[in-house]
């Protein structure tokens, strides 16, 4: 383990996107001496970034704008790819709508103004990005067509990511140590700023480290059973961790407890996902890693184990509900469901969430003998199962016969549901409602897989400062970005927007920090 230093300009602690978006930041700011801490030993490097897809949500003017940075891409596949501008406009409203209009709209109009620009700093700090054909795009009529108003993602997802952010740091001389944990902010009583942390690792134990700005990055408490029962509520315990366990919320109480840091957002809220049921529970696979996500559910069904239903799969774009339907499937008996296609759409299903590798899938030629192997699995009542599809089939058959028109496509809302004049399910399936008719059939078992938390620190737009909780001004030298940042994100979020808020005020942060660190090197010059 390298010795730490006892005196740094900058101190981030958190080694995710955001911490090194801050780190980078900070570095290229102007600050010399930057140094960046995570309680997790090096071999689990990342956070959570590192099992994440290494989806970016950005503002763009189409395929155009977005080419120049993307290394997987010929002339000959330009020429076929379908990219439509994701505007200022479909951000905010797509953040407004999905996060009930709560979201501080500061924050909101941050991260949406931007998201184009933190793009293409990272492009030019060595992220390599790539447009991301296997979770955005269907081909469709020899073209490829991408969906949801995101095209953008990392190469080798989030673990390429973090492999490109420590190449970065490395080169602009960033100190990183592992093992290495936050456990006390120590505050200046007379000038109410952070003047050290209390630092703890195996070697040196407890330590005094002398800083002039900090930068929180640590992660929301998702790997906490306790503080999601606390926070989420019941059964929140019974979630299965996507990510790193070393998110576990003691910055967050940390800051709260020693600076009197303001607490904002969604605490009752959190990223959650259709998870392989047969995932590890506590902590993230580092080699399968984000391929344990089961986001197939648009192209089929989902039924608890008493045979039923109990979301609308279609009711929107996979972007817009797969971080809200982990929630939906904790509810349900058993904190399972079964995802369920048939020979139709099985082809369509991404080949690193389904791959036989990676799931234990269920087959079979019909859906009653679907039924009972489901039964092996948890499945408690197999006819209501079999009437539930049976009833499904009925009604798009009549939507059907009603329009004829109506071509399936995944690529948009096509209108394809289960609610026709003759015949209206209880529970819509309002887009891709395909038939469940053509063997072979498949089954999969899912549960809840949590990703991060949405409760967090207030923060001032500008710099991501943390706002106290006392005074409600920012507290000197405090800065805050990543799952740490409260007011974002609520019930929901656009898929992608996390990685990228990371990189928005993660580099706000180190900004900020960098200036700050200045201001009072030359403050105390003017003294002398």
């Amino acid at each position: 383990m390298a010795p730490t230093p006892s005196d740094v300009d900058v101190l981030v602690i958190g080694g995710g996107n955001a911490g090194f978006c801050s780190a980078i930041s900070a570095a290229e700011s102007g600050a010399r001496r930057v140094l960046l801490i995570d309680s997790c030993p090096e071999e689990w490097a990342g956070g959570n970034t590192y099992f994440t897809a290494g989806a970016f949500r950005t503002v763009h003017q189409g395929l155009q704008d977005v080419l120049p940075i993307v290394n997987n891409v010929d002339k000959a596949t330009a020429d076929i790819v379908d990219i439509a501008p994701y505007t200022t406009d479909n951000f905010q409203n797509d953040i407004a709508r999905i996060c009930l209009g709560r979201s501080d709209p500061n924050l909101a109009r941050t991260l949406v103004n931007e998201s184009n620009a933190a793009v293409k700093w990272l492009a030019k700090k060595g992220v390599r990005f790539q447009l991301s054909f296997n979770r955005q795009a269907y081909k469709i009529n020899g073209r490829f067509k991408f969906w949801g108003g995101m095209c953008l993602k990392t190469e080798d997802g989030g673990k390429g990511l973090i492999e490109d952010h420590r190449r970065t740091a490395q080169q602009l001389g960033v100190q990183v140590l592992f093992s290495t944990a936050a456990k006390r902010l120590v505050i200046d009583p007379s000038t109410k700023s952070v003047g050290s942390v209390i630092v703890e690792d195996r070697v040196n134990g407890e330590r005094e480290i002398r800083t002039k700005s900090v930068i929180l990055a640590a992660g929301g408490f998702e790997a906490n059973p306790r503080m999601r029962s606390q926070y989420l509520g019941p059964n929140w315990d019974f979630a299965k961790v996507r990510g790193t366990p070393y998110n576990n919320g003691s910055c967050l109480e940390m800051a709260i407890r020693d600076a009197s840091a303001k607490q904002a957002g969604n605490w009752s809220g959190c990223h959650s996902v259709a998870w392989d049921a047969n995932a590890p529970s506590e902590m993230g696979d580092r080699i399968i890693s984000n391929e344990f996500t089961k986001s197939g559910y648009p192209l089929g069904l989902m039924l608890n184990s008493e045979g039923n239903r109990f979301v609308d799969e279609g009711v929107d774009m996979r972007n817009y509900t797969y971080a809200i339907f982990g929630k939906a499937i904790l509810a349900q008996p058993g904190h399972t469901a079964f995802q369920v296609w048939d020979a139709q759409t099985t082809p369509l299903l991404r080949s690193e969430e389904y791959r036989d590798e990676v799931v234990e899938k269920i087959t079979a030629s019909t859906i009653e003998e679907l039924a009972q192997k489901c039964v092996k699995h948890g499945l408690r009542d197999p006819t209501k199962f079999i009437d539930t599809i049976a009833g499904y089939n009925d009604a798009v058959s009549a939507f059907q016969r009603e329009n004829p028109g109506r071509k399936f496509d995944p690529s948009v809302k096509d209108g394809l549901s289960t609610q026709s004049s003759v015949k209206k399910l209880s529970l819509a399936k309002s887009n891709w409602a395909m038939p469940l008719t053509k063997g072979p059939f498949l089954a999969i078992k899912v549960t809840c897989g949590v990703t991060f938390t949405f409760g967090g620190l207030a923060v001032d737009h500008n710099t991501a400062g943390v706002i106290s909780a006392t005074t409600n001004t920012t507290i000197p030298g405090l800065y805050c970005a990543g799952e740490m940042l409260g007011g974002l994100f609520y019930d929901n979020y656009p898929g992608g927007s996390g990685l990228t808020s990371g990189a928005v005020f993660g580099r706000r942060a180190g900004y900020a920090a960098a200036a700050y660190v200045r201001d009072s090197s030359s403050d105390l010059a003017a003294k002398l």
